[in-house]
């Protein structure tokens, strides 16, 4: 349930209205946009005597939220949420984040030299596997904690802040500890322990969709994280298995605009585990900047044809380079920086 708050609603009848809610065991999140205030209920809502809510003069109006994904929802918080990495990097806004590195942390040298090389061409962040989950359990695993430690020497030498995926409740502690940004993958998606830990953190979280998941379940999976208290999500569309074997999987563009519809919550696009396929990075990159994408994740290896992981889909630091100048041009079409 929302109501909606006139904007010079007195602070004692926002009180009284919070007062009736929590008395009914409701759960009360407040929201503020440009235009109105509104104070989101979630519950069982049909015990509250919405008449009398009514009859505040400080209230517009009360409606029902039919979504079932309520903190996630547009309609509980109307503005587009910003998730702030340092005083220099926020997603969300309108400059186009770039996460760049290789799939898997390989050796000192590697990550370094990649880390350094996508700075200079304008990323951002700098993502890279330490635990990898694999579909083989033959194949590699990722160099674990020695990986992270890696990933932070590449932090020290460059600036740039991680990425990388969490993929136990274990590791909670060392990731908050030394990670930037946890990414939750498309396989962890519907880990809900996992998910309602990571949720109690204040640390920015990076939810993959899941390989055969809905919008709306995608979205529940933020609302876990929601749930207990940890609003800095940022989605991530990573492509979704369809009967099309072209590709490594199916990237959804349409969910770009849809999730920017339903929910306020920042969406960046991974075109590299989509498509599979080196060459295809740069088009639909530039594709998911057209429809809204507020950033994108991209693998790039120093030696591709030697990756432990996924080198047919990641590109060169050269291709990475070119590619950063022509997002330039495809940013400003549509009104944004990168």
């Amino acid at each position: 349930m929302i109501i909606k708050l006139k904007k010079d609603v007195s602070e004692d009848e926002i009180l009284e209205i919070k007062s009736i809610l929590e008395e009914n065991k409701m759960i009360v999140v407040e929201n503020e946009s440009k235009s109105e205030k509104v104070i989101g209920v979630i519950g069982n809502t049909k015990i509250i005597d919405i008449d009398k809510i009514k009859g505040y003069s400080g209230v517009i109006d009360v409606c029902d939220v039919k979504e079932p994904y309520k903190r996630a929802g547009r309609k509980f918080h109307p503005e587009n949420t910003i998730v702030k990495i340092d005083e220099n990097i926020c997603i969300g806004d309108n400059k186009i984040i770039v996460i760049a590195g290789p799939c898997s942390v390989e050796n000192e040298e590697q990550i370094i030299e990649v880390a350094q090389k996508v700075k200079s061409s304008g990323a951002s962040l700098l993502r890279g596997g330490a635990f990898k989950p694999r579909t083989s359990p033959y194949a590699f695993q990722g160099l674990k904690y020695e990986g992270l430690e890696l990933l932070k020497k590449a932090k020290e030498k460059t600036g740039l802040k991680i990425v990388t995926e969490l993929m136990s409740t274990d590791d909670i502690e060392r990731f908050e500890k030394d990670v930037d940004i946890i990414q939750i993958g498309a396989r962890n998606m519907q880990n809900f322990d996992l998910l309602k830990k990571v949720g109690k953190l204040n640390k920015p979280i990076l939810l993959k969709r899941g390989i055969a998941s809905t919008i709306e379940e995608w979205l529940m999976a933020a609302e876990y994280i929601m749930s207990e208290g940890n609003e800095n999500i940022i989605l991530c569309e990573r492509g979704i298995r369809t009967y099309e074997n072209a590709t490594r999987n199916t990237l959804d563009l349409s969910a770009i605009p849809m999730i920017k519809k339903l929910s306020h919550l920042p969406v960046i696009v991974d075109p590299s585990h989509a498509a599979g396929i080196d060459w295809m990075v740069e088009p639909l990159s530039k594709a998911a900047i057209a429809c809204g994408a507020d950033g994108l994740i991209i693998e790039v290896h120093n030696n591709p044809q030697k990756a432990l992981c996924d080198g047919k889909q990641s590109i060169t630091p050269e291709a990475f380079d070119k590619l950063m100048n022509d997002l330039e041009l495809v940013a400003k079409a549509v009104g944004r920086n990168i």
